[in-house]
């Protein structure tokens, strides 16, 4: 286990340095939570295959009804389009959306996941993806670990060689033996909450009573930990 995040090998210094990334987060904010400085750092390289937002979001607030569910998805929609442009610059891809119905996640093997895996996959091989980015297996939300285990189902049949990576989000610990990890250059002061900022919905009360992103969150450190599975029961690669 990495305890020291300044332990963890360079990113820049390593085998990864030319990696181009695809990174899945189960929610729009996700992304900036915990791949924040690895968009800004692959988008300022020309190394960003894309990202890709797993579920609607409609679970983070009540609503009334069809209309007020469908504003909040719209909304969600929009704030992480703009904070993946503070992130990465507006020549970066749109985010794609797979539209998951939020802490509904399809199980493995189901239609609605069989469809988002083969789009991923064929993704990864358009655009010469070499690494996915995804919340870690133990993350404490059935959404990341939905996206988790899709990540690894692209990986396994994306007819080219693609590693996993995994960021923490919500975990109180990074994960366990097995793994070792990568740090990321540090982004611009202040890049993370100017991206967070985008994300009015999860920090304001725009959407009356619901989630709020905790203070904490806006006092992360300026780069990522992504962590890389090297134990028994890895995928080969």
């Amino acid at each position: 286990m990495v305890t020291r995040p300044l332990s963890a090998r360079s990113l820049a210094a390593s085998a990864r340095a030319s990696t181009r990334w695809l990174i899945l987060a189960p929610h729009a904010d996700d992304e900036t939570l915990g791949c924040g400085a690895l968009i800004a750092d692959a988008a300022s390289r020309n190394a960003l295959g894309g990202v890709v937002i797993l579920t609607d979001g409609a679970g983070s607030h009540d609503h009334d009804g069809t209309a007020s569910r469908a504003r909040l998805i719209a909304a969600r929609r929009h704030e992480a389009r703009l904070a993946i442009r503070r992130l990465a610059g507006r020549a970066v891809a749109p985010p794609i959306f797979l539209g998951w119905p939020d802490a509904h996640p399809f199980e493995a093997g189901s239609l609605g996941f069989e469809q988002s895996r083969r789009r991923l996959a064929a993704l990864c091989r358009q655009r010469r993806v070499d690494a996915l980015a995804v919340t870690a297996r133990h993350e404490p939300h059935c959404d990341h670990e939905a996206a988790s285990a899709l990540a690894q189902a692209v990986a396994d049949t994306a007819l080219r060689p693609i590693a996993v990576f995994e960021y923490v989000v919500w975990a109180a610990e990074p994960p366990g033996p097995g793994y070792r990890a990568l740090r990321t250059p540090p982004m611009p002061l202040g890049l993370r909450n100017q991206a967070l900022a985008a994300h009015r919905s999860q920090i304001t009360p725009q959407f009356g009573t619901g989630f709020r992103l905790p203070v904490a969150k806006l006092r992360m450190p300026a780069f990522d930990l992504l962590y890389e599975r090297t134990g028994r029961d890895a995928r080969p690669r």
